[in-house]
C-alpha cells in the first residue's frame, strides 16, 4: 500500500498488486483487491455514520482528510411536520429501504433520487439529520456545493459502501437552470452531476437526498427526470396546529398562561419553524430577565413575537424567518402552505 498526493485534493491511500504474468496471478490479484473492498463495504465502522470532506485548516485552500460523524438520534417525535408530508417522506424513504431486497428480488431499482425543497428555515437539514440516524444500516455522504468538482471520487466511496445516502446541499448552486447560468465552470458541474447520477446502475443502493430553497432554478434536466429525481418533497412553513407543536417542543421546560400558546401561534403566522424555535428562546430568556421563570403568561408573548413581527430590518426578519413585510396589529399574515392535522 502507498500514499500520493495531489495538488487541492489531499492524500490517498493506494493498494497495488504485483504479480507474475498468467492467468493464476491475475485470478489473485483480482480476488486479493476484491475482498480488500468487500471488507471497505461490510466495515461497520461507516455504517449509521456521516462522512464529510472538509477544506484544510491552514488556509491552503486545500481539502483536509474525510471525517467520520456520529449523529446523534434523532426521533420521529421530533420532526414537526404535516402528516401527508411525513406519509410521504415515509413511503419514499423508509419504506423503500425495507423493502429494498423484495425490489431486487422483482426486477426493479433500488437506487432513488428526493428534492427536498422549501423556504429557509423550515428544517431540511434538520430532516437529513432524521433521515440519516435512522437508517442505521447506510453510510451518509455528505457533500457541499463547492465539492461536486470531486464528485467522481465522493460517488466511488457511495459505491464501496452501499447501501449509502448521497445528501447534496443547495443543489441549486450547481444545479440551476442552463439558462440562469453565469460561466462554463458550473454547466461542467451540472453535467458532472448529471453523467454520475446516470452512471450507477439500478442495482446500485444509492439514495440521493438533493435540498433547496429555489426549486424554480433547477434544470430540468435534473428535476424533471425520474432516475435522477423521482419525487419532490416540499418541506414548507408550519401551519397553526405545527406552530402549536413546534412551541411544545421546544418550550417543554416552560409553563405557559393559558391562551399564550394560542397567541403564539396567532403571532407567528407564515412564519418558518427557526423562527419559532427562535422566539421560544426569547420567551424563556425574557422570563428570566422578569425574574418570573415559573409562567409565561400573554403580555409576555405579544411583547416578544410583537418586537419581532414590527422589525423593519429585512435582513433582520430574513434570519429568524420572517417574511420581508412587517405584519401590523389587526391584519392577516401569510396563509399556511400545509395542514397538519
Amino acid at each position: 500500500m502507498s500514499q500520493y498526493s495531489t495538488f487541492q485534493e489531499g492524500t490517498f491511500a493506494q493498494v497495488e498488486v504485483a504479480t507474475l504474468p498468467g492467468p493464476e496471478s491475475q485470478a489473485f490479484a483480482r480476488d486479493f483487491l476484491g475482498a480488500v473492498q468487500e471488507a471497505s463495504a461490510n466495515s461497520a465502522l461507516y455504517r449509521g455514520k456521516v462522512l464529510s470532506f472538509e477544506s484544510g485548516s491552514n488556509y491552503s485552500g486545500m481539502r483536509a482528510g474525510m471525517s467520520v460523524h456520529k449523529l446523534s438520534p434523532v426521533a420521529h417525535e421530533a420532526v414537526i411536520l404535516d402528516d401527508a408530508t411525513m406519509g410521504r417522506l415515509d413511503r419514499h424513504i423508509f419504506a423503500f429501504d425495507r423493502h429494498r431486497a423484495g425490489l431486487r428480488r422483482l426486477g426493479q431499482s433500488v437506487r432513488k433520487g428526493l428534492l427536498l425543497y422549501g423556504p429557509p428555515g423550515t428544517g431540511k437539514t434538520h430532516l437529513i439529520r432524521y433521515v440519516a440516524s435512522n437508517l442505521p444500516d447506510r453510510t451518509t455522504i455528505l457533500i457541499t456545493a463547492e465539492q461536486v468538482q470531486y464528485l467522481t471520487r465522493y460517488m466511488l466511496i457511495a459505491r464501496t459502501l452501499q447501501p449509502s445516502i448521497v445528501v447534496l446541499e443547495d443543489v441549486d448552486l450547481v444545479g440551476r437552470s442552463r439558462e440562469g447560468m453565469n460561466s462554463p465552470k458550473t454547466e461542467v458541474l451540472l453535467n458532472r452531476l448529471l453523467n454520475e447520477m446516470d452512471g450507477l446502475g439500478d442495482d446500485a443502493s444509492i439514495l440521493f437526498l438533493l435540498t433547496t430553497n429555489r426549486p424554480e432554478e433547477i434544470e430540468d434536466a435534473l428535476a424533471s427526470r425520474p432516475g435522477r429525481v423521482d419525487e419532490a418533497i416540499e418541506i414548507a412553513n408550519p401551519d397553526a396546529a405545527c406552530r402549536a407543536r413546534l412551541i411544545a417542543l421546544y418550550g417543554g421546560a416552560l409553563q405557559f398562561e393559558e391562551g399564550a400558546i394560542d397567541d403564539a401561534v396567532a403571532l407567528s403566522e407564515g412564519a418558518s419553524a427557526a423562527f419559532v424555535k427562535e422566539m421560544v428562546r426569547r420567551l424563556a430568556q425574557a422570563s428570566l430577565s422578569l425574574g418570573s421563570a415559573e409562567i409565561l403568561d400573554r403580555a409576555m408573548v405579544a411583547a416578544v413575537f410583537g418586537e419581532a413581527a414590527e422589525n423593519g430590518n429585512r435582513i433582520g426578519r430574513r434570519i429568524i424567518g420572517l417574511s420581508n413585510a412587517p405584519k401590523r396589529a389587526g391584519r392577516a399574515g401569510a396563509p399556511p402552505l400545509d395542514g397538519c392535522h
